[in-house]
């Protein structure tokens, strides 16, 4: 058995969904389910005897350590974090508290697990820690993707805890000898994405006719890479990858916002033709405090050394992506909740335009 932590968000439901779909190892499934996790998102194996699912707080070592004793896993793949940073800008205590206490709490826990195993579950175990490219800052547009050697230089309050928390994950190998694989992915995008980032907000707005904000002048640069793809880098560094590493996954796919967003618009008119094109609906907003210009990732280490690389370009990923939800509305609908339409007032509302922004 592994043991997923924040497997009913965005990434961890897609990976447990392929796990699933790719192997016959059975999945521990620990989330907190706040607002970003989602159930529904695990429908399809929600009577799969493989899928066992717990909601726990990896803050709460105590309860982390029960579960390690009573399921005994072989390796821990941990995306549990608070990832938006819009939101980490608003509240930065809850990414302190799950991004750096959380991952602290989790990794006390599983040292102690550690420690008690022997023979080729201690040598076999490993501890993958899911992170982001937005721990190396802001590139200029002159300047080479990141590497797994470019510096820390974070911006935001939840790039910062990210950075804290793949400190404490190095410095537990080092010191501990815990091993732990690290990675850092570029923007992701596919099915089951909360609609707060940016493309399923755009198609989400651009179906009902609303404004589609855009920070600034809409010219940041991200690397887009599809979830799926992401799911399957993630199995191979977990079967292959050397502890104590770190892996950086993209898609090598570099866009700026205003593209990705007119991307979206034109499949949208093709699939759903409205009077006029969804583009008109573009429109640009008060930019966010400290917005890193540009993110781009150097995968070839990756290629490299475990034979991992995208099979999604941007144009199939897209197509894909807005077609699944095209496909369930339904689900957008429920998540796009009260709550979430307060978000939206109180991160938006004041910049001149309501519903969301990239």
């Amino acid at each position: 058995m592994i043991l997923v932590t924040g497997g009913a968000g965005f990434i961890g439901s897609n990976f447990v969904l392929d796990w699933l779909a790719c192997s016959d190892e059975p999945v521990l499934n620990v989330d907190k389910l706040t607002y970003a996790g989602n159930l529904a998102n695990l429908a399809a194996v929600a009577q799969d005897p493989r899928h066992v699912f717990v909601q726990a707080d990896i803050c709460d070592q105590a309860a982390m350590q029960r579960l390690l004793a009573q399921h005994a896993p072989r390796a821990i793949v941990h995306f549990a974090a608070e990832s938006h940073v819009d939101r980490s800008i608003h509240g930065p205590a809850a990414f302190i508290d799950t991004n750096v206490n959380g991952t602290f709490s989790l990794l006390e826990a599983v040292r102690t697990y550690h420690a008690g195993l022997s023979g080729t579950a201690r040598d076999t175990f490993r501890f993958l820690h899911v992170s982001t490219d937005e721990v190396y800052g802001s590139l200029a547009a002159h300047e080479p993707p990141f590497t797994e050697r470019s510096p820390y230089a974070p911006n935001s309050p939840y790039s910062a805890s990210k950075a804290a928390s793949d400190h404490l994950v190095r410095a537990y190998h080092h010191t501990y000898g815990l091993p732990t694989l690290t990675t850092s992915c570029s923007n992701n995008y596919g099915p089951f994405q909360f609609p707060e980032k940016l493309i399923p907000l755009v198609i989400a707005n651009a179906l009902d006719g609303k404004p589609l904000p855009l920070y600034g002048d809409g010219s940041n640069v991200r690397d887009w890479l599809y979830v799926g793809d992401h799911c399957a880098a993630l199995r191979r560094i977990l079967e292959a990858g050397r502890p104590g590493e770190t892996y950086n996954i993209g898609g090598w796919n570099e866009k700026t916002n205003l593209d990705v967003v007119h991307t979206v618009c034109d499949i949208l008119d093709a699939a759903l033709p409205a009077p006029s094109s969804r583009r008109e609906l573009v429109t640009f907003v008060a930019d966010r405090p400290g917005h890193d210009r540009r993110y781009a990732i150097d995968a070839r280490k990756i290629e490299r050394e475990l034979g991992w690389k995208p099979a999604e370009s941007f144009d199939t990923g897209i197509r894909r992506t807005v077609q699944w939800y095209l496909d369930h509305q339904d689900w957008v609908a429920d998540v796009r909740s009260g709550a979430y339409q307060h978000w939206v007032r109180q991160n938006y509302g004041a910049r001149g335009a309501a519903g969301g922004a990239a």
